[in-house]
């Protein structure tokens, strides 16, 4: 079975964003799905994707501090600066952490560990709504 939806995130403030439970609603199908694989792809360049700590927030916040001292805004010499000071660090991060996840789907849920999440990385101060296209390929329960 191939399946194949686009899923709208709904807006957030810049920082790290778990969106395990909203990319899980958007797909029923997964429920029927006895192994595969799904496929998550960010259709954005200021935003990014990863799995990591999906108890304690205090992770997602180092995350941001992290990342902020990784590539901090207003840094002399770059060209690209026409959205904001924002805008540029914002590639960077997204070149850095990636667009895309490939995740396994076992019986019927996805095989994340205990404590893994979906992170959507908001790297603009307003990023919007953030589009995810989610490819199931999966053999039927």
């Amino acid at each position: 079975m191939w399946h194949q939806t686009l899923i709208t995130l709904r807006p957030r403030p810049r920082g790290f964003h778990l969106v395990t439970d909203e990319v899980l609603a958007a797909l029923p199908e997964l429920q029927s799905c006895r192994v595969g694989l799904l496929h998550l792809w960010l259709q954005h360049t200021s935003a990014s994707l990863t799995v990591n700590e999906n108890a304690d927030p205090s992770v997602r916040r180092d995350f941001e501090r992290f990342f902020n001292r990784l590539a901090p805004e207003g840094e002399a010499g770059y060209e690209h600066d026409y959205e904001g000071p924002d805008d540029l660090p914002a590639h960077f991060k997204t070149s850095l952490l990636g667009c895309q996840l490939s995740l396994p789907v076992s019986q019927g849920r996805l095989a994340l560990g205990t404590w893994q999440g979906i992170y959507l990385g908001e790297h603009r101060d307003q990023g919007g709504s953030r589009r995810l296209l989610a490819t199931l390929h999966a053999s039927d329960s």
